[in-house]
């Protein structure tokens, strides 16, 4: 397993809150971090590296 942080970020772009989160590959860890983003911009981090950025989606979408 490998290690990541999902950080769902507030309107002014800091960190509300971080999700450590323990998966098999990023693919795995893509998908449980763009879960996160209901209501949040959620940042996919592995260590310095990052994967990838979910914007939630509109009301109505």
């Amino acid at each position: 397993m490998k290690e990541y942080k999902a950080y769902l970020l507030r309107a002014d772009g800091k960190i509300a809150k971080r999700v450590d989160l323990f998966c098999e590959d990023d693919e795995a860890a893509k998908l449980h971090a763009k879960n996160l983003a209901t209501d949040r911009v959620v940042e996919l981090w592995q260590g310095a590296r990052k994967i990838a950025v979910y914007h939630p989606l509109a009301s109505g979408d």
